[in-house]
């Protein structure tokens, strides 16, 4: 349009040029007036187009912004509908253990009744066996004969802390967890990048919305598992991918009330994955001085099952499981040799005198964590800085009659 109207104006002015002189003074004064009509008109023109720029330019932002809420409108719907699932299996098992609860506050205030049979009590026994049969299948049937040797991958000089990989998957990512008290992990590549700190990219730095206690952390799943600290027994589960709180749990029974090694006095709760799962090693009411075994389904944080152990925690510094065994390592005034002494198989086929002296390389100080790894069957450890691997032989163990 507006070069219409700019030709218009030339053609008057290019007409007017050959026309004979004017014979009275308005003639030029219209073609002057014709002109700046023109001017008027293509500056109105210029304007509107403008404004119609704006408008579209701000179209485009506010439907790009409307773009944009809709996707984080569909994830948090996506993360509350979780969230809801999550709560749902948590008021479950809440309900489960306050029945729990209310079993044994009955159990205590109630005489067990005469008329209950030896007949009954064998049949109670054989399902109770036959649920933990059920729940330690026969798919792993190793049992530790050594501790083959030794190696030092790194030293930080922090005296507590642990480190890992993930127990399930295939990833080859190393995770540090540096103090018996902090909310940062470092995660590395993998082995290489751990082992030598000029390895580019570093480490990447995650900081949790909490803090840990002790040193009995466990990554399974790509989730983190840990003692919340300022708590006696509460275990979160912290997703490493989505970097939130995913699920917690508060275990039963005296949980997180005592240290449970004599050695490590900063750990209360001592979390461990094997090739069956996740468990928590911790002290319980009534039983001094002995651990207790807890079997949690990772899923819901539900627990599966406990057992009251024999073990010690007088002179213990560290345990481990392997293969549903529970593997207790002692040492006397916190210095070497460090022993298995201890074990204790739900299943009974394993036993203490089925085991050879089981020793581990002398260390100067006793172990702060040492943990197993189902992926390459070797044990993590730390002990005054050093992070650890110890490389396992196993055996068969006997079977279940």
């Amino acid at each position: 349009m507006m070069v219409a109207l700019r030709g218009a104006c030339l053609l008057v002015l290019f007409i007017s040029a050959f026309l004979p002189p004017p014979q009275h003074a308005q003639d030029p004064a219209m073609v002057h007036y014709i002109y700046q009509r023109f001017q008027v008109l293509e500056q109105g023109l210029e304007k509107c187009t403008q404004t119609t720029r704006a408008y579209i330019q701000d179209f485009q932002e506010f439907s790009k912004n409307i773009s944009i809420m809709l996707g984080r409108c569909q994830t948090h719907t996506s993360e509350y509908k979780s969230a809801v699932n999550n709560l749902a299996l948590r008021v479950e098992r809440a309900q489960r253990e306050i029945d729990y609860l209310e079993y044994l506050r009955e159990a205590d205030i109630c005489i067990e009744s005469e008329e209950k049979t030896l007949a009954e009590r064998v049949l109670q026994a054989a399902e109770e066996e036959k649920k933990i049969r059920t729940l330690l299948n026969a798919s792993c049937d190793n049992m530790l004969m050594s501790i083959k040797s030794l190696k030092i991958v790194k030293k930080t000089m922090d005296p507590d802390g642990s480190w890992m990989k993930d127990a399930r998957g295939n990833s080859a990512k190393v995770y540090l967890l540096i103090g018996s008290r902090n909310n940062t992990v470092w995660e590395f590549a993998n082995l290489r990048a751990f082992m030598e700190d000029s390895t580019k990219p570093g480490p990447r730095k995650l900081i949790l919305p909490l803090s840990w206690q002790g040193s009995g952390q466990v990554i399974y799943k790509s989730f983190l598992f840990f003692h919340n600290q300022g708590t006696s027994n509460e275990i979160i589960k912290y997703n490493l991918q989505k970097k939130m709180v995913e699920d917690r749990m508060l275990l039963p029974g005296g949980a997180g009330r005592a240290p449970i090694y004599q050695h490590s006095l900063s750990t209360y709760i001592d979390l461990a994955v094997d090739e069956h799962g996740l468990w928590a090693i911790h002290s319980g009411p009534g039983i001094q001085g002995h651990l207790v075994l807890t079997k949690i389904d990772p899923d819901t944080l539900g627990v599966e099952h406990s057992w009251e152990t024999p073990c010690r925690n007088q002179d213990a510094e560290a345990s481990f499981l392997l293969c549903g065994v529970l593997y207790v390592v002692y040492s006397f005034g916190g210095q070497g040799p460090h022993r298995i002494t201890c074990v204790y198989d739900p299943l009974g086929t394993v036993r203490e005198e089925h085991l050879p002296n089981l020793f581990f390389p002398r260390r100067p100080r006793s172990h702060s964590m040492i943990h197993y790894n189902p992926r390459d069957k070797q044990l993590y450890a730390w002990n005054e800085g050093n992070q650890i691997i110890y490389k396992l032989q196993t055996k068969k163990r006997l079977p279940l009659e």
